[in-house]
């Protein structure tokens, strides 16, 4: 494989992430009752990733997701009341929202912030099922810019490219920042029905048991999501040995809720939690690995298979792809999220947003 486009250049250190504590919250009009925290914006995917909060007892409604949405609740309680996706969503909860689905009403029940990553725009609803705002990934490149705040690169080839100065004002940090954020997804011991899913879009992930390899007792999965469609897999990892040589034959991104980790060209005291990666599809690294004596726990969505060898111009030694998550989950019971369910709404298949079915 070209190393031309695996460059090591990394002026800052972290060329492919952003440290969350350190920006601020942003209010967008196109968003209303929420607060966000830009991480990553793609103007030819229409994808972007953000921390969102929002306060105690906003109610938010009508929500069509026009490209799918998966998250985790970092602290507070979101509440669904009614409808298909009823439920309450408590910290260290996961969930995936597919594409068309449409959320009647939710209620932040306390303040909350939950990290999402939005595969596509998300329209707001006026009470006559017109549209009323719709929030894309170009309104979160704007209002970063307006702020001064840098968004992760979101190819190689930006990474080559020196960033700008990181943001220079008030830092507001997250809400978990200096807890105890094990807690969110380590195995809790009052929850008995192990591999539970809570909902069929929802899931306690303390309920998910860490699935380990024998041959690799350093590492822990907690399978959430698997798509054979597209590839993408959802996981918390417990990552507590060195990870070898490999390439990122898709994108991926992380985000550290526990310990520190190592990476590329970083500091000897690595990147602690808060810190959100991004991987760009072609990125190698020649080693990952923990640099604390606490479990480094991250989340992670692979959009791609991971080709492992053995350093530059070596054999492939393997390749792990969904194929190998989903028997991974299989294998230990595990009920993944749903990719679709029957109670989508999938109304932008059989009406414009606004006009009623049969008009």
């Amino acid at each position: 494989m070209n190393t031309g486009y695996n460059p090591d250049f990394n002026p800052t250190g972290l060329e492919g992430g952003v440290d969350t504590n350190d920006i601020p919250w942003m209010t967008l009009p196109q968003a209303p009752g929420m607060a966000i925290k830009p991480l990553r914006a793609s103007s030819e995917s229409g994808m972007f990733s953000a921390v969102i909060q929002v306060k105690g007892g906003t109610e938010l409604k009508n929500l069509v997701y026009l490209g799918a949405m998966d998250m985790l609740v970092l602290s507070g309680t979101l509440s669904y009341p009614e409808g298909p996706m009823a439920g309450t969503l408590e910290p260290g909860t996961w969930g995936y929202i597919p594409a068309n689905a449409k959320v009647d009403r939710f209620i932040a029940t306390e303040d909350v912030e939950f990290l999402g990553n939005f595969y596509g725009a998300v329209a707001f609803l006026n009470e006559n099922g017109g549209v009323s705002s719709i929030l894309t990934a170009l309104d979160l490149m704007a209002a970063a810019k307006e702020q001064g705040v840098t968004l992760v690169p979101n190819t190689l080839a930006e990474c080559m490219q020196e960033r700008p100065p990181a943001y220079q004002g008030q830092a507001e940090p997250l809400a978990i920042a200096g807890t105890d954020t094990k807690a969110l997804v380590s195995e809790a011991e009052n929850i008995a029905d192990v591999g539970r899913s809570v909902h069929p879009h929802f899931v306690d992930t303390r309920a998910i048991p860490w699935i380990e390899n024998p041959s690799v007792p350093d590492m822990g999965l907690k399978v959430l999501r698997v798509s054979e469609e597209t590839g993408i897999t959802s996981l918390i990892v417990r990552h507590n040995g060195v990870a070898g040589p490999h390439y990122h034959l898709g994108a991926a991104d992380f985000m550290v809720l526990n310990g520190r980790i190592g990476y590329r060209a970083g500091p000897p005291e690595g990147y602690g939690p808060g810190v959100w990666f991004y991987e760009p599809a072609g990125a190698r690294h020649e080693e990952t690995k923990r640099v604390s004596d606490e479990d480094l726990i991250y989340t992670a969505n692979v959009y791609g298979p991971l080709q492992f060898d053995e350093g530059q111009d070596t054999p492939i030694v393997a390749v792990l792809s969904w194929m190998q998550y989903k028997e991974m989950a299989v294998a230990a019971g595990v009920d993944l999220v749903h990719n679709t369910f029957e109670g989508d709404s999938s109304l932008m298949a059989w009406a414009p947003i606004g006009i009623a079915a049969g008009e």
